[in-house]
């Protein structure tokens, strides 16, 4: 069995098909090409994972670490960024449950990106799941898919040493063995795990789809926020983004290109259903920006719409 074979998924392979040539790394279909992965071991461990109700870890969040960073808790007092993540996820819950403007397969999965790094998903991601968190009969899987520069643990203020990319590698591992469960009784999370050679191409594998879908089924009641890679990181992150039932897209006020944007959208499915979130906006009547100011914006499939103000 060659080497990175073995690396990569420690499992034994089908029959060898005959020798072909292995692409580049970079390339999306590298995965599959190199692997003869059984279709149906990702739904056994994720059926597996939904048996087991606990995950097999559990971390306490510092609520008070959250307020100073500019996350969301749980308490009485109401603020404008609450506000604005609750027109936010009325969106999103409408569009899971069938009520909302689109109709798509996988409602469920929300993918948090931006055209570039540095605009502010995962801050919106965390956000997002934050506030989900607090609706009745809704629970929350927050998932750092962003595997090549994880952000949700340090965010959070948390340490974890396996995630998705470990159970993408090793079948031995069940999803509740990489789940971590949370103080807040809602919200679980899915570390992005450790690093691999081939983390990118990973996000494109015939096991990350499947994985996506499964969990989609599995959990029809759980919304599963992703907080995915800028799409021009790599060809990848599109890949990845087009599995999601919902996407939102986070644009820097007065940074952000309209020619990235669109180039983004570019990577995206013309049916995707896109929510454009406008970041660090400059207060009208102040000459400070807010550290995080969010506009909503819905659109289906369109370029027009889509453009960076």
């Amino acid at each position: 069995m060659d080497s990175i074979e073995k690396a990569m998924f420690g499992r034994s392979l089908a029959p060898s098909p005959p020798a072909v040539a292995r692409p580049a790394p970079g390339q999306a279909d590298s995965i599959e090409r190199m692997t003869g992965i059984a279709k149906d071991q990702t739904v056994v461990r994720v059926a597996d994972a939904a048996a087991n109700k606990r995950t097999q870890r559990s971390v306490t969040l510092d609520v008070e670490r959250m307020r100073a960073s500019g996350l969301l808790v749980v308490d009485a007092q109401r603020s404008r960024t609450k506000e604005e993540y609750r027109h936010i996820k009325r969106t999103l819950l409408m569009n899971m449950d069938g009520k909302g403007a689109a109709i798509t397969k996988h409602s469920n999965l929300v993918g948090v990106t931006s055209a570039r790094p540095g605009e502010g998903k995962t801050f919106t991601a965390c956000n997002l799941a934050l506030s989900i968190a607090t609706e009745r009969n809704r629970t929350v899987l927050l998932v750092d898919a962003d595997i090549l520069k994880p952000s949700i643990n340090k965010m959070l203020g948390f340490e974890a040493e396996q995630g998705l990319v470990d159970f993408l590698i090793d079948d031995r591992l069940d999803l509740a063995d990489v789940m971590v469960g949370t103080n807040i009784p809602a919200l679980s999370i899915l570390p992005a795990g450790g690093t691999h050679h081939l983390s990118a191409e990973l996000l494109a594998s015939e096991n990350m789809r499947r994985l996506t879908s499964e969990m989609s089924q599995r959990y029809p009641d759980r919304i599963i926020i992703f907080d995915a890679p800028p799409l021009l990181a790599t060809t990848e992150a599109g890949i990845l983004a087009n599995l999601m039932g919902q996407l939102i897209l986070v644009v820097e006020a007065e940074k952000t290109l309209q020619s990235q944007v669109r180039e983004a959208l570019s990577m995206l499915s013309p049916n995707q259903t896109v929510g454009f979130v406008l970041n660090k906006t400059r207060e009208i009547l102040a000459s400070k920006y807010r550290s995080y100011d969010y506009g909503y914006q819905y659109a289906r499939g369109s370029e027009e719409e889509s453009e960076a103000r």
